[in-house]
C-alpha cells in the first residue's frame, strides 16, 4: 500500500510494543515503589484515563482542520516527555502518586488525539478499498504485541524494575514520531472550514448520535467494550486470591488466547468479500458477547485454567474480526471533514464509560461477591446486541451538518 503506509504501520508497531512492554507498569510503580494501597491503585487506574478523556474533548475540533501528521508527531513527543518525567523523578527520589496520576492524564489525552489524527491521516493515505486490509494489519500487530509484550515486560521489570519499563515505553513514542516523520510524501491538505462554520466541542458526539448507521454501532461497541473490561480486575482477584493460581498461570491464561487476535484479523479480510461488511459486523458483534459469561464458571486446577483460555480465545477471535471491519467501515462512511471529531468523540466516550463501569463493578463485586459480579456483566453482555437494532439501512450518510 505504499511507502507512506509502511512507515505509519512501523511507527504504530513500535509504539504499541512499547505500550504492552510497560503493561501495568503504573500499578507496579504505585505498589512496589510508592507502597500504595488498593484504594490508591484503583484511583490511579480509574482517574487517569477518565480525566484524560475529559481533557481530550476539545482536541477533536482543534485537530479537525489541521494537518494530521504534525499533530501525531506532537502527541508522540508529548507522551514521551510525560513518561520521561517518571524515571527522572525516581532518580531524584521525588516520585509521587500525584505525579503518576498527572502523567496518566497527559498520556490518556494524547492517546485520544493521536488516535483521531491517525485515523483521519489513514483515510487520506490509502484508498477506500484498502481500509480493511490496513485496519487488519494494525489489529494483528496489536494482538501480536499483547501476546509478546507483557511476558517480555515482566522479565524487564523483574530485572530492572517498573520505572525502566516506563522509560522504554517513552523511547518507543520517540521512535514512533521519527517513523511518522519519515513518511516523507506530501500529506493531503486538511479540510477547509466552511465560511461561517462553527466548530463546537460536542460536534463529534452529535454526529454519531444522528448517523443512522454509526449510532447503533457506536452505542453497542462502547457498552460492550466497557462491560468486557469490568470483569478483568475481578477475575484477577478471583484467580490470584481464592482460586490460588500463580501469577505466571494468570499471565498465561491471557497471553495464549491473544493468538485469536491474529486469527480473527486475518479472517476479517476473507469474510467481508464473501458476506459483506454489515453482516460480518452484526454476526461478529453478537458472537463476541456470548463468551464472557463463561468466566463465571472458572475453578481451580488445570481445567479451570483451560476454561479461561478457551473463553478468552473465543472472545478475542470474534473481537478481532469485528474491530478492523468496524474501523474500516467507520472511516469509509464519515466525510473527511468530520473524521477527527468523530474519532475523538468515540474514543472519549469509550474511556469514560469504561472507567465508570469498572469503578461501579468494583463496588458490585464488594457487595454481592466477585464471581457473581463477573456473571452479572456476562449476562448483561448477552442483551447488548439489541442496541444494533434491525437491519442496517441500505444507504448511509451524515444526518448532521456543520
Amino acid at each position: 500500500m505504499g511507502r507512506g503506509f509502511r512507515w505509519l504501520w512501523a511507527s504504530y508497531a513500535v509504539s504499541v510494543f512499547g505500550t504492552w512492554l510497560a503493561f501495568d507498569a503504573f500499578a507496579l510503580i504505585a505498589v512496589l515503589v510508592l507502597d500504595t494501597g488498593p484504594a490508591g491503585v484503583s484511583a490511579l487506574a480509574a482517574a487517569g484515563p477518565a480525566v484524560g478523556a475529559l481533557v481530550a474533548v476539545p482536541l477533536g475540533p482543534w485537530l479537525e482542520f489541521r494537518a494530521k501528521r504534525p499533530v501525531m508527531i506532537g502527541m508522540d513527543v508529548a507522551r514521551c516527555a510525560a513518561l520521561g518525567t517518571l524515571p527522572v523523578a525516581y532518580l531524584m527520589d521525588a516520585l509521587t502518586l500525584g505525579q503518576l496520576v498527572l502523567v496518566s492524564v497527559a498520556v490518556g489525552a494524547a492517546d485520544i488525539a493521536f488516535t483521531a489524527a491517525s485515523g483521519a491521516h489513514l483515510k487520506g493515505l490509502v484508498r477506500e478499498e484498502q481500509l480493511l486490509v490496513a485496519s487488519g494489519r494494525f489489529e494483528s500487530t496489536m494482538w501480536t504485541a499483547s501476546m509478546v509484550g507483557p511476558p517480555a515486560g515482566g522479565a524487564l521489570v523483574g530485572a530492572f524494575g517498573p520505572v525502566v519499563a516506563v522509560g522504554v515505553n517513552a523511547v518507543s513514542f520517540l521512535l514512533s514520531a521519527a517513523g511518522i516523520r519519515l513518511i516523507g510524501e506530501a500529506e493531503e491538505p486538511p479540510p477547509a472550514k466552511a465560511p461561517g462554520e462553527r466548530v463546537r466541542l460536542g460536534d463529534g458526539f452529535r454526529y454519531l448520535l444522528h448517523h443512522r448507521e454509526l449510532r447503533p454501532l457506536f452505542l453497542h461497541t462502547v457498552l460492550v467494550n466497557a462491560l468486557i473490561m469490568t470483569s478483568a480486575p475481578l477475575l484477577a482477584v478471583l484467580m490470584l486470591g481464592p482460586l490460588g493460581f500463580a501469577p505466571w498461570q494468570y499471565g498465561l491464561a491471557f497471553a495464549v488466547p491473544c493468538a485469536g487476535g491474529l486469527l480473527g484479523s486475518r479472517l476479517a479480510r476473507r469474510l467481508v468479500p464473501r458476506y459483506g461488511e454489515r453482516r460480518v459486523l452484526r454476526t461478529a458483534g453478537v458472537l463476541r458477547v456470548c463468551w464472557p459469561v463463561g468466566l463465571g464458571l472458572v475453578h481451580t486446577g488445570a481445567s479451570g485454567l483451560v476454561l479461561v483460555m478457551v473463553v478468552e480465545f473465543g472472545l478475542i477471535t470474534c473481537s478481532a474480526v469485528y474491530s478492523p471491519v468496524l474501523a474500516a467501515r467507520r472511516l469509509a462512511v464519515v466525510p473527511r471533514e468530520w473524521v477527527g471529531r468523530v474519532l475523538a468523540a468515540w474514543a472519549v466516550a469509550g474511556k469514560l464509560v469504561t472507567a465508570g463501569l469498572v469503578g461501579m463493578w468494583g463496588v458490585v463485586g464488594a457487595s454481592v461477591g466477585v464471581r457473581e459480579a463477573i456473571v452479572l456483566s456476562g449476562v448483561l453482555l448477552l442483551f447488548t446486541p439489541l442496541l444494533l437494532g434491525g437491519r442496517a439501512p441500505a444507504k448511509s450518510g451524515a444526518q448532521l451538518r456543520p
